[in-house]
């Protein structure tokens, strides 16, 4: 799981969705904004209209936590964001491959 400090809390989600940008791939839209601060701070979302029960909600959200541990240092320092599933994917290298592409637009974009 990833760390409190590297997850948005709920203002920062709110913002997000006012102001930010958004990214789409097959299985999950990735919302972001950049700032000044050098944390980054992502957050996985699930709708109920991806998943009815609780559990099978709060399971997608920890794989995709898993799945994005391991390139969370490669996002750029200031990005607040949030990867929201539209459709359920059990599939962690499924996760990765799609936040590694994600990841490289963002510095497509950034450069």
């Amino acid at each position: 799981m990833l760390p409190k400090e590297n997850r948005a809390d709920k203002k920062a989600i709110e913002k997000i969705f006012k102001e930010g940008k958004f990214i789409n791939s097959p299985n999950l839209t990735f919302k972001f904004i950049l700032s000044r601060n050098n944390a980054k701070r992502i957050s996985f979302i699930v709708p109920k209209t991806v998943a009815k029960l609780a559990t099978k909600r709060n399971l997608l959200r920890r794989r995709g936590y898993s799945a994005l541990e391991k390139h969370i240092n490669h996002f750029p320092a200031g990005l607040t964001g949030a990867f929201i599933f539209k459709k359920p994917e059990n599939d962690v290298s499924i996760l990765e491959n799609e936040i590694k592409t994600v990841f490289r637009i963002i510095l497509s974009r950034t450069n």
